[in-house]
């Protein structure tokens, strides 16, 4: 056995949020086991989010260092967190969570170039991480290019269709930026199957009612 190196949980803090004004949804939290090498994250909806659960060998100090940054990132102290990500991305090159958190991270403190390669990283690391392909979609949107911001979003959806971020961040995008009101009805609808409490979605979903009676 290689010294080290341990079987390890660690518990990911996923910002998952409508990226547009005035829009977000809370976050969610997700946990990760890190147990084998080489084996895709797999999404399992639980009340209040989702778990990801990803497969991989971490050395010893790679946990704390993980949740370290965690809390960084949840105190919004977005530079440190990203700091000390690139050093456990570094130590453990095939964590895609680390990958993906400091996608996001670089996304909150607008160095959008540094949030498309973490992410592109992922999803080549794991190229069915649907939270990767959420947060590329919302940074895609905010860099203006809304045809991949879209086909981001789809991918997402393709793995996990009850991934109601990606649907209501696919509405919003189809509604305010690609100006397809089919697209934004249909995300909006199928999202509040997934979340029936949601009032501002359920007002957008009557103005786009109200359009087509025109």
């Amino acid at each position: 056995m290689t010294r080290g190196i341990e079987t390890v949980s660690l518990t990911v803090k996923l910002w998952l949020v409508a990226s547009v004004a005035a829009v977000a949804l809370g976050g969610c939290s997700g946990t990760t086991h890190l147990v084998r090498h080489g084996s895709p994250a797999r999404i399992q909806r639980q009340q209040g989010g989702f778990t990801l659960t990803e497969h991989v060998h971490v050395g010893a100090g790679v946990r704390t260092e993980f949740n370290d940054s965690v809390k960084l990132l949840d105190a919004h102290r977005y530079q440190q967190g990203i700091a000390l990500l690139l050093k456990v991305a570094k130590t453990a090159p095939n964590l895609t969570a680390a990958r993906v958190n400091l996608g996001i991270a670089y996304e909150r403190v607008g160095q959008l170039d540094g949030a498309e390669k973490s992410l592109k990283r992922a999803l080549a690391l794991d190229p069915r991480q649907v939270v990767a392909y959420n947060e590329l979609g919302m940074v895609l949107r905010r860099e203006g290019r809304f045809a991949e911001a879209r086909a981001s979003y789809e991918k997402a959806l393709a793995l996990a269709p009850d991934f109601y971020y990606a649907r209501l961040n696919l509405g919003i995008l189809c509604d305010l930026y690609l100006t397809d009101p089919k697209c934004a009805l249909d995300n909006y609808l199928a999202y509040q199957k997934l979340m029936p409490d949601d009032k501002q979605v359920a007002v957008w979903i009557r103005d786009l009612h109200g359009q087509g009676e025109h």
